[in-house]
């Protein structure tokens, strides 16, 4: 085992350039695997999501598109039949989403390693959206400092579902700090997790279900049935990512200085309060962390929806909340790389690879 982590400790801080990639060559793929995402969260955390490049979950999206179309024009619009169409659309999307990687990164590692190696590598990035997350939500921020509430409504608008068109500054605040405690988990520790596990191709094959879950895994009478499968396989993929996200959040916000002690007490209340089983845990996990009170009833599609608080009111939420929030999705991150690589260093070290 030592032997392990002292190689990759001298890759990651001491080795110059090509003896770094000669290492990295060296190892087995396993090895390379857990480097593709080291280095994959680096970029992420330098890069975030630019515009120009093109994102993997954009063909995940079309592809969704053109099966669904596909679907419905084949079984019959009965109850049975769209969750049955559901059921194809989620074998599909995941087989071909992954299949299409593997075959990328077999014939590319098959080329060269270091082709591969890289190619995974930027997969394993392009999964990750922490930097894109602050970023998307610091523009609300920004939009609030100046006290135009129109411009905060339309920014926070761009990252949430519900209504927004009559948000008050508060109510803004509390729709950007929610999103970033939720999708530090959707957006981030699982993909991460399943990266650890599986590289690039499990990577992808989580934000395939994702990505459906977001398109039709709504409860409305397009996809009521159609998107149930989708709607109940992210709640199973997300069931352990969600869990073990939050005891990350709640390891980080000591690490930040926040209130970790209110963060496990509101995580061990609250963490049920919520219609998904897995969306409520890190954001009470974001309450507690940050002394405030967070969810409560909201509009979507001009329908009001009764919600449960998360957290306790210690204090009045502030505009400055969104910057604390980041600072406690950037040291969750940070945290769970550390913690996940170590795991998987322990593991493959003591069974002889995974």
């Amino acid at each position: 085992m030592f032997n392990v982590i002292s190689t990759q400790l001298s890759v990651i801080g001491g080795a110059d350039g090509p003896t770094a990639i000669f290492l990295v060559g060296s190892l087995g793929h396993i090895d390379k695997i857990l480097f593709a995402v080291i280095f994959g969260f680096i970029l992420d955390l330098i890069f975030g999501d630019p515009h120009w490049l093109y994102h993997p979950v954009q063909a995940i999206g079309k592809l969704i598109s053109v099966l669904e179309k596909g679907i419905r024009a084949v079984l019959p619009k009965s109850k049975s039949g769209e969750r049955i169409g559901g059921g194809i659309l989620v074998i599909l999307v995941v087989g071909i989403s992954t299949g299409v990687t593997a075959a990328l990164l077999y014939f590319c590692y098959h080329i060269h390693w270091l082709l591969g190696f890289v190619v995974e590598t930027v997969i394993c990035y392009q999964m990750l959206a922490t930097k894109s997350l602050k970023t998307e939500s610091m523009k609300v921020y920004a939009a609030l400092k100046t006290g135009d509430i129109e411009d905060s409504r339309k920014a926070v608008s761009m990252i949430v579902g519900r209504d927004t068109q009559n948000l008050t500054e508060e109510g803004v605040t509390k729709a950007a700090v929610e999103t970033v405690a939720e999708n530090a988990s959707d957006g981030v520790l699982a993909p991460l997790f399943y990266m650890v596990i599986g590289g690039a191709i499990l990577g992808v094959a989580y934000k395939a279900v994702n990505t459906m879950d977001s398109m039709v895994g709504y409860k409305n009478d397009r996809y009521q049935y159609f998107g149930t499968a989708a709607a109940r396989f992210d709640d199973l993929v997300n069931f352990l990512p969600a869990r073990i996200s939050a005891i990350m959040m709640i390891l980080a916000s000591f690490v930040c200085g926040m209130d970790g002690k209110n963060a496990a007490r509101i995580y061990k209340r609250d963490r049920r309060k919520h219609a998904s089983p897995n969306s409520a845990h890190t954001e009470a996990v974001m309450a507690g962390a940050l002394d405030i009170q967070l969810a409560g009833d909201a509009w979507y599609f001009g329908k009001l929806h009764k919600k449960d608080f998360i957290g306790d009111p210690i204090r009045p939420v502030e505009v400055e909340d969104i910057v604390r929030a980041n600072r406690l999705l950037y040291a969750t991150a940070v945290c769970s790389v550390v913690i996940f690589c170590l795991v998987r260093v322990l593991i493959t070290t003591l069974f002889g690879g995974m």
